[in-house]
């Protein structure tokens, strides 16, 4: 009998250790989807999660704009405020949170740099995480973002720049509309499942429009499918781009923002965005007549030291331009502005 010890094979380079498999939680109820009217009138929802009040809410987003306008400094710079949770366009406080920020378009070193420009000597916040590379919605990309989310029970957004890099094929047979629908329609889905704020950034035609909503690139699919649709345009005046935005749980509005070059923030206005669109005189002019409805020259000039020739001209031509109305007596109103008399003596 031999005495030699049996050799012991070593495992496989590749074995993987086989533990029971975990108990599964039960799968969550599914929502209703159907009531009577009366019941429905009675049932309470909870309001809607916004990523950025007022302007980004939980739901799909596309935020569409021509090339080099600055739409990936935006989104970066929203993404970076959401995961720290300080102020979104430097004035509006955001909840904290986990985000994901998919930059299909650039490389570790150019986001590198973009956030220290932002950051501004900030410390970068760990609940911001970078992706470079990603498949397409229906080819996996799906499934990985929702597996991000699995782990971030608390995500606030999900951003996707740009969104062509991740719609994938169309359909075959499908039409144009039916092919873009379908492509928002895996944005969709994820958003409503967990309800964050999924921003698809996208690109705007060629040829303006007066309707914003046109100027998005494809079909009307795509703001069909999407839960708001945000436009942002270069400006004229003092602002260096208007955000245009509308929704079905955001109310359509229009933010006059301006571009800093040194930081690559992007810096929300204050007034409408009407106030910035024109030179400096006239917004000068526009200010002062809204917050004292029946204005004359006279009195313009005292209070902003505008030359009263240039504050007779200037209030003529903007009535002519319908920047401001004009009553019977001579008195200046701004546009849509309730007029309580025959102006001020």
């Amino acid at each position: 009998m031999s005495t030699e010890p049996t050799p012991i094979t070593p495992p496989h380079l590749y074995s993987v250790r086989r533990d029971p498999a975990p108990e599964l939680p039960p799968p969550p109820a599914k929502p209703r989807t159907a009531w009577t009217a009366d019941q429905l009138m009675a049932a309470e929802f909870p309001e809607p999660k916004w990523a950025v009040p007022g302007i980004l809410s939980e739901g799909v987003n596309l935020l569409a704009g021509p090339p080099k306008v600055g739409k990936s400094w935006l989104s970066l710079g929203l993404a970076l405020s959401v995961a720290a949770g300080g102020k979104a366009f430097d004035s509006v406080p955001v909840d904290g949170g986990p985000v994901l920020y998919l930059a299909l378009e650039d490389t570790p070193r150019r986001l590198q740099t973009r956030m220290g420009k932002l950051l501004g000597g900030q410390p970068a916040p760990a609940a911001l995480t970078l992706v470079t590379e990603c498949p397409p919605l229906p080819q996996g990309g799906a499934a990985a973002i929702a597996a991000w989310l699995d782990r971030n029970t608390h995500a606030r957004m999900v951003v996707i720049d740009v969104f062509a890099k991740m719609r994938g094929a169309s359909p075959i047979g499908a039409s144009a509309y039916d092919a873009d629908y379908a492509a928002v329609g895996h944005a969709k889905r994820l958003a409503d499942h967990y309800g964050v704020a999924v921003v698809l950034v996208h690109h705007v035609r060629k040829a303006s429009s007066d309707d914003f909503l046109t100027e998005v690139s494809g079909t009307n699919g795509l703001a069909g499918a999407a839960d708001a649709t945000l436009v942002l345009k270069r400006a004229r005046g003092q602002a260096d781009g208007i955000l245009h935005v509308t929704g079905r749980d955001v109310e359509e509005a229009e933010y006059a923002l301006a571009f800093h070059q040194g930081s690559g923030a992007w810096q929300l206005l204050d007034g409408p965005a009407t106030d910035h669109l024109i030179g400096d005189t006239r917004a000068t002019v526009l200010r002062y007549v809204r917050a004292h409805p029946g204005t004359r020259p006279k009195e313009l000039s005292e209070a902003t030291g505008i030359d009263i020739g240039l504050a007779r001209k200037t209030c003529a031509r903007m009535v002519d331009d319908s920047q401001l109305t004009r009553d019977a007596s001579g008195a200046y109103f701004a546009p849509g502005a309730a007029r309580t008399g025959e102006g001020r003596a």
